[in-house]
């Protein structure tokens, strides 16, 4: 798996109402990545997210997964690859309320008409020790628990590459560093790259590449470890 960005920039507006979102970007992700990327409020950093995932489309700039250009899918097949090949985790965990924890986790693959593989089920939440509360509702478990099941959730598909959006911004400090102790170990247990958008330092330096961005402008830090 490898994907390819190349100067992906984001502009809205004309003249003196342009304002430039994300200016000309560019980074590859591949297999077993562990990537974040770091910027305060109005950096671009969900911008960039947004784009990177097929959520939005770029003012110029390609995006290719495999060489395959994702923007030039249809709508309709474009939701289709990002159900399948791409998982989401955000801030808030977006759990249905009237779903018990296991029926949120398989909730994607019932949308493609598929049953879970019960083996790679079980692994996923004993990583994430939430085996022994899948028949809990949402209300039931604790907000570190809800986001477990929402990691699982983006996970139980196999996708090639998981993008987390502020994945502790939720939580507190406690269960902030335990969600993303498990988050961190997904590249190199389950062979999924893992790219979290963040504006929290301690979460940026877990990765094994970072990058920050500041004002549309995405830049590569160099890490020493």
């Amino acid at each position: 798996m490898n994907i390819e960005a190349k100067e992906l920039s984001k502009i809205y507006g004309a003249r003196e109402n342009r304002v430039v979102a994300l200016d000309k970007a560019s980074l590859t992700i591949s297999e077993n990545d562990f990537i974040s990327i770091m910027g305060p409020s109005g950096s671009g950093k969900s911008t960039l997210l947004h784009l990177l995932s097929g959520l939005d489309h770029p003012t110029q700039g390609s995006l290719t997964y495999d060489g395959r250009d994702i923007y030039s899918l249809s709508d309709k097949a474009l939701s289709a690859f990002r159900r399948q090949r791409i998982g989401f985790i955000f801030q808030q965990f977006n759990l249905l309320p009237v779903l018990t924890a296991r029926e949120n986790i398989i909730m994607p693959l019932l949308l493609d008409k598929k049953q879970p593989d019960e083996a790679y089920l079980k692994q996923l939440t004993d990583l994430l020790g939430i085996s022994g509360r899948l028949t809990h509702l949402p209300h039931a478990l604790s907000g570190g628990q809800q986001q477990r099941v929402a990691i699982a959730r983006a996970l139980i598909a196999r996708p090639d590459v998981v993008f987390a959006d502020e994945p502790t911004g939720n939580l507190d400090s406690k269960s902030g560093g335990e969600v993303m102790e498990m988050l961190g170990s997904i590249p190199k247990k389950l062979g999924r790259a893992l790219v979290v958008i963040t504006h929290d330092s301690r979460v940026a330096q877990m990765a094994d590449r970072q990058f920050t961005i500041v004002d549309g402008t995405l830049s590569e830090v160099k890490v020493w470890k």
